[in-house]
């Protein structure tokens, strides 16, 4: 791969693939321990932890707030000394950078003090929504004052009287709502209920939520599909290991089902308590052949894919991946049940229709989705919008087509910094090679 004016040009494969990979740590899975040890009392070991800019942004944030993390980046392992939900009583200012967990994550913990705290973001950030955070903390006895537009950071979080109960919250815009309220509703006094008025978008990550809470002895049950309910009685120190990303993972899926041939991620399989895995079975609804072991996840290009329909509501960061893949199929893809990612970090609906139709792959925006149509791409300087996933996905174009230059690479440092070079040694591999 090449640097071409700042950018990256990815270069075609000269063959099918042979390729054994292990991804970066869960992003999801990483910022959700981090703030369950964070409010544990005593000393957990996180192992297996990404090492990225959304993942930085809470560790830093954490340790303003008196949270001792000694991070090892070179062996993926953290140290996190919680406080059991005590807060510094002071002014503290906390930057959620560009992350919408650590955001939506933190808004909630902060209510547990006193404050006055101040949480902010980067402009792409200020540009997401917050207002059904803002308006459960409000219901549940904090006080939260908008530092900007309303609904939106910065925004101050004063805390001073979050009390547990029940609370209504809207499913409908990001799962990460409901994840943030469930985060802390172990230190609140009553415990909390939640109930949701709307269907939940991306509900694997309400179980990841939730599998991630229990294995730091929080109890939280789901009586129905609207509503969950958190016990009080708080989080105990534990050793935790955070899986690979799936997310991650569906680049060099989605690779083996474009170029041929075969790339098995190590480390994530059959147990995976990430919704995420199952790319795989879209993949294997095109005509890839799919293996899911205990311990690790193959997928093979059988030459041929088929286009396809399918609802990735409950996928929704594989929507992206996914463009990339049909645009090697015989026939029609449609992306329903996505509409809510309008609200990302760009638009990725109008994003990836916009990119491909400069590509030269015919593709049509569609309410709550996108249309591909098959077709080869041509020599193009692919925008990214500061999108880490628009990145990662076209990129697997040029791993077929040639010409294909990556704007702005760098934005991938925000849940995968060394992406392109896991992309290059996987275009190093070829038949035998098995790495």
């Amino acid at each position: 791969m090449g640097r071409v004016s700042g950018a990256l040009e990815i270069v075609p494969l000269d063959g099918p693939l042979d390729a054994r990979v292990r991804v970066p740590g869960s992003k999801s899975i990483t910022n959700r321990a981090l703030v369950c040890a964070a409010l544990a009392g005593g000393e957990s070991s996180l192992a297996g932890v990404l090492v990225a800019d959304d993942t930085l942004a809470m560790v830093e944030a954490l340790r303003l707030l008196d949270v001792e993390v000694a991070l090892d980046e070179e062996t993926a392992t953290a140290v996190v000394r919680g406080t059991g939900g005590r807060l510094p009583a002071r002014a503290v200012t906390v930057d959620a950078r560009q992350s919408g967990t650590t955001a939506r994550f933190l808004a909630p913990l902060l209510a547990l003090g006193d404050g006055p705290y101040r949480l902010e973001g980067s402009p792409q950030l200020r540009a997401r929504p917050m207002g059904p955070t803002f308006d459960a903390l409000t219901a549940l006895g904090a006080r939260v004052e908008p530092a900007g537009e309303p609904g939106r950071l910065p925004a101050m979080v004063v805390g001073g009287g979050l009390r547990g109960g029940e609370v209504s919250l809207s499913g409908d815009v990001s799962s990460q709502f409901l994840s943030g309220l469930l985060l802390v509703a172990p230190l609140l006094a009553e415990g909390l209920v939640v109930r949701l008025t709307t269907s939940l978008v991306s509900r694997p990550y309400l179980d990841l939520t939730a599998s991630t809470m229990r294995s730091f002895g929080a109890t939280v049950e789901q009586p129905d599909d609207r509503t969950v309910a958190v016990a009080p009685g708080g989080y105990l120190p534990r050793s935790f290991d955070v899986e690979p990303d799936a997310s991650a993972a569906s680049y060099f899926f989605a690779a083996a089902a474009i170029c041929g041939g075969r790339v098995r991620v190590e480390g994530l399989g059959a147990g995976s308590a990430q919704g995420d895995l199952g790319f795989v079975e879209v993949l294997r609804r095109m005509g890839a052949a799919v293996e899911v072991g205990s311990g690790s996840t193959e997928v093979t290009g059988s030459g041929r894919l088929r286009g396809i329909d399918v609802d990735l509501r409950d996928l929704s960061d594989t929507a992206q991946t996914l463009a990339a893949v049909a645009v090697f199929a015989d026939g029609p893809t449609r992306v329903s049940g996505v509409g809510f990612i309008r609200r990302k970090e760009t638009d990725r609906i109008a994003a990836v229709v916009t990119e491909l139709r400069r590509c030269g792959i015919e593709a049509v925006e569609e309410a709550d989705g996108f249309v591909v149509h098959p077709g080869t791409p041509r020599p193009t300087s692919v925008r990214t919008y500061d999108d880490h996933r628009m990145a990662m996905s076209f990129a697997l174009l040029g791993l077929r087509a040639p010409g294909i230059v990556i704007e702005d690479p760098a934005c991938v440092s925000k849940t995968y910094p060394h992406y392109f070079a896991d992309l290059a040694r996987l275009a190093a591999s070829g038949p035998g090679d098995g790495r």
